[in-house]
């Protein structure tokens, strides 16, 4: 039976590069964003490549997440998912059917980076009431950016046993380069990580947060600490 691993992220994370660790697996096939076309259509919004990533992915939500309950040939389906991208109308039905699992970011570097590509964030921007939500519905393993860069060999072993799937040393190394997995909008986005061959090295440097932006960092900084409680 396949596990199907629901990992939820917000932005300016290391998300994709975690896509790449479990792509590494031979036993697991990826999906890149499933419901992003389906965020670009209901909310409008004008996204480098929104044409192209309308056109590669299903636009309604219902069909989308058929998709990801549907037969794979491989043991793991890992699916990576932006957490703003489940809009309210979106059912969480099939949230029951997979095996979600939440990788964080502290407050305080996901909105100085995200200061840097979109002038003023909201908090549903950076995903973390979406993650709450769904942890406090489902459950399931969390962990941290900030460990996996720190400990890329035991978070993810560590995360490997909590998804109930087996580890495998493969996920701290992959080849440079774009996969046909990859989303439609990777050149806008993928440079780095299609430069990678593995987790980037942690980097301690404090966090400089515009002071025009420091409320959002208050307001994220209660959710991300309920769900930093529970990480590997």
């Amino acid at each position: 039976m396949t596990v199907r691993v629901a990992m939820w992220s917000g932005p300016r994370n290391i998300s994709t590069a975690m896509m790449r660790s479990f792509g590494a697996r031979a036993d697991t096939v990826v999906v890149d964003e499933p419901l992003y076309a389906h965020y670009l259509a209901a909310t409008g919004l004008e996204h480098p490549g929104r044409e192209e990533i309308l056109a590669s992915q299903p636009v309604r939500w219902q069909e989308a997440t058929e998709a990801l309950l549907a037969p794979v040939p491989a043991a793991v389906f890992y699916q990576k998912h932006m957490t703003h991208h489940l809009l309210p109308q979106v059912g969480r039905e099939w949230l029951g059917a997979v095996r979600n699992a939440f990788l964080i970011r502290d407050p305080a570097y996901v909105v100085a980076s995200y200061a840097k590509v979109r002038g003023e964030p909201t908090l549903a921007d950076l995903g973390y009431p979406q993650q709450v939500e769904i942890f406090r519905a489902y459950g399931g393993p969390v962990v941290d950016a900030a460990d996996v860069l720190r400990d890329p060999a035991g978070t993810l072993e560590r995360l490997c046993g909590a998804l109930g799937i087996g580890w495998d040393p493969g996920m701290l190394a992959w080849p440079a380069g774009r996969r046909d997995t990859d989303g439609v909008w990777a050149p806008h986005w993928y440079a780095a990580v299609e430069a990678s061959t593995g987790f980037a090295a942690y980097d301690p440097r404090p966090a400089d947060v515009p002071p025009r932006l420091r409320w959002l960092v208050e307001a994220a900084t209660p959710l991300y600490t309920e769900l930093s409680a529970h990480s590997l």
